[in-house]
Parts: structure tokens; sequence; C-alpha cells
């Protein structure tokens, strides 16, 4: 469960905190830490030497939920993504796809993966990425070259679909194979 939980999806929120986190300060260095709601411990964001990646939206919880009905929840899921990434195309233009698949595949064979993506793993975000970059940002860094990425998760069929914004100081690109 994240932050995010039980609020609506709304595309100009979104946009909204893609925008504010792109100004975010980002840790020059340091370890991968995820941080948590202090009451609850629901998930907030995780902060690595470089990025941040942050939950913008999540689903109600599917448990229960099969057949038509999860297809459905997925359907919108999907169309909440494809909103959010139009907005940001109108902004900063054609995204690229960076895909989980090598990391994912490094992961669980024991082998090393790049810090983003390692958190990304750590917080089952397995979905695809949507990037754009560099562009530039405002909010506490003006004029920063950042790498924005979205992407749509979710860890097992009953778990919420949960809508992540990663936020870069370098390029994020598929690790090799």
């Amino acid at each position: 469960m994240t932050v995010r939980a039980g609020e609506p999806f709304d595309t100009g929120r979104a946009v909204s905190d893609v925008e504010e986190l792109l100004g975010a300060p980002l840790p020059e260095h340091g370890p991968t830490v995820a941080e948590g709601d202090p009451d609850t411990g629901e998930w907030s964001r995780t902060r690595g030497g470089g990025f941040l990646i942050a939950p913008i939206w999540e689903s109600e919880d599917l448990t229960g939920v099969y057949g038509s009905e999860w297809e459905t929840a997925s359907e919108t899921a999907e169309s909440h993504l494809g909103s959010l990434t139009r907005e940001l195309e109108k902004r900063w233009g054609g995204h690229r796809k960076v895909s989980m698949r090598v990391p994912l595949f490094r992961r669980r064979s024991g082998e090393p993966v790049p810090p983003l993506f390692g958190a990304l793993c750590d917080e089952d975000c397995y979905g695809d990425l949507a990037v754009w970059g560099p562009v530039r940002a405002g909010g506490a860094v003006p004029g920063a070259r950042r790498w924005v990425g979205v992407s749509l998760n979710q860890s097992d069929g009953d778990a919420p679909m949960i809508m992540v914004v990663v936020v870069s100081d370098s390029p994020v690109t598929e690790p090799e194979e």
C-alpha cells in the first residue's frame, strides 16, 4: 500500500505531482532509502543517489476481483496512465520505452542491478517506463537537467495497481543483458 491509497485519479493532479517531483532536490549519493508515512508505514517515496521514485496513484484493492471486473479495473488503470502520458507528451514531446525485463531477470538470478532499477524492484514496480529527458526542472533546482519516467505496476493479481514517477539526474536507460 502507498500513501496514495483511496485517492481518485486526476490527470491534472498527477501532472502537478510529476512537475513538483521534477523540481525536488535529489541526493547526490548515498544509500537507497524507502520512506513511509510515520503513522501507517505506507510507502511514500524512495530516494537514492541521483534519483527519486514516488507513487502518484493507487487503485482500489483488487482482492476478490476477477474476470470482467478485473479486466475493467486493468483497462481503467491503463487509461489513467495513457492520460498522464499524453499530457506529459504535450510538455516534452514523445517518450521512449524503457523495459524492466532485464532488471527483473537480473534481480531474480542474483545479478547486480543499477540502484534505480533495484529500488523499483524493491517496491514491486516491474512495469515498463515511459521516459522523457533530459527535461528542465523548476522548483528547488531550476534549470537542472532531469529524466522523468512513469509506469503502471501490480505486484500480483489481488494487489492494487500503482502508478509511479521516477526522476533522475542521469539518463534512464535499460541495463544491458
